[in-house]
């Protein structure tokens, strides 16, 4: 049991190790031509629930390697220093420790791969998360709908890392999307990265508000040119949120960036990914699609909350062969 959740489960992985994605001058070629074919791109995805599945001591790795992967989120309007405190401590100690005992995996010091908070709770959670190596993430560019102005934008992510996020999430002006307007949101994600300095930028498309996968597609290319570490689906406050098949859209994008430029980018989808078995079905995505490398924090993170409640319960399931109540996994 060890050894298989050594070899498919927790690697350790020394934070933003990565070469920094920089950006590329704009070019149109890249994407111009670009045209995705829907029903093909849904067909591709609606064979991983059927056809592919781990089990057993397998699904157990899995799952622990997706935990490492998760930016554990509270991003809602009654958020107090109270929460964010609760969440910090779940962050540490993700998995309760007779489970990781059971599980070989006591001394992994297993966490989860970021918190991410609105920029008014950053200092709570550098509060809670001190001494440990888990990185302080800040939605940032008036999240989620990005309405503010250039300037408010950038003054707001300079104002967040100066409190300690590590890692930037952004909100792009999606009717720079909507109306093909690709130079100027090329100019407005490259304007933000470089508000970032050193901490890591995610760049959020909120692909349910785009109508159409070649859109989707475009503002990838877009937001990696301008030097996008992550490119991520959504706020998680649309109608829409992260799914199998705008994410294969994405990976994609990626895939040819990193084969034009040498530069891998990370993804992230997030909003609506609440059970374990969605978890697996991004992970197996992820590992056909890009490969193993792919496969950690570095490169792939999980936006949610409550996934990591539902991964613990599956965990105690394969542990005791029994189906906990949810309060046995609480969130904070």
């Amino acid at each position: 049991m060890t050894k298989v959740l050594e070899k498919n489960g927790i690697q350790n992985v020394s934070t933003h190790s990565l070469e920094r994605n920089e950006g590329i001058p704009y070019n149109e070629k890249y994407f111009d031509e670009i045209s995705i074919n829907r029903s093909a791109i849904e067909r591709r995805v609606n064979t991983l629930g059927g056809r592919r599945s781990v089990k057993k001591e397998y699904q157990a790795a899995w799952l622990l390697k997706a935990v490492s992967m998760i930016d554990l989120t509270t991003l809602a309007g009654d958020d107090t220093r109270g929460n964010v405190l609760r969440l910090c401590e779940k962050a540490r100690n993700p998995v309760r420790h007779d489970l990781l005992e059971k599980l070989g995996m006591a001394n992994a010091n297993l966490t989860t791969g970021a918190v991410c908070v609105y920029h008014n709770l950053i200092p709570y959670a550098k509060e809670a998360l001190e001494g440990s190596n888990i990185p302080i993430a800040a939605v940032s560019t008036g999240f989620p709908a990005g309405k503010n102005s250039l300037e408010e934008k950038i003054a707001e992510i300079k104002k967040s890392v100066a409190a300690g996020a590590k890692e930037i999430d952004i909100v792009i002006s999606r009717d720079l999307v909507l109306e093909s307007k690709w130079k100027e949101l090329y100019d407005e994600v490259k304007l933000c990265r470089q508000a970032c300095g050193d901490a890591h930028m995610k760049t959020i498309l909120a692909t349910g508000e785009i109508p159409t996968y070649t859109k989707v597609a475009k503002a990838s290319w877009v937001a990696m040119m301008a030097g996008s570490d992550f490119i991520k689906t959504s706020t998680g406050k649309e109608s829409v949120n992260a799914t199998l098949a705008v994410s294969l859209v994405m990976i994609r994008c990626i895939r040819d960036y990193y084969q034009l430029t040498g530069i891998k980018v990370g993804y992230k989808p997030a909003g609506g990914i609440q059970k374990a078995k969605q978890a697996l079905d991004y992970l197996i995505l992820i590992k056909e699609e890009l490969g193993d490398e792919w496969l950690n924090p570095e490169l792939f993170r999980f936006g949610a909350s409550s996934l990591l409640g539902d991964i613990e319960r599956q965990l105690e399931h394969y542990v005791t062969g029994s189906y906990s109540a949810g309060f046995r996994h609480p969130m904070a």
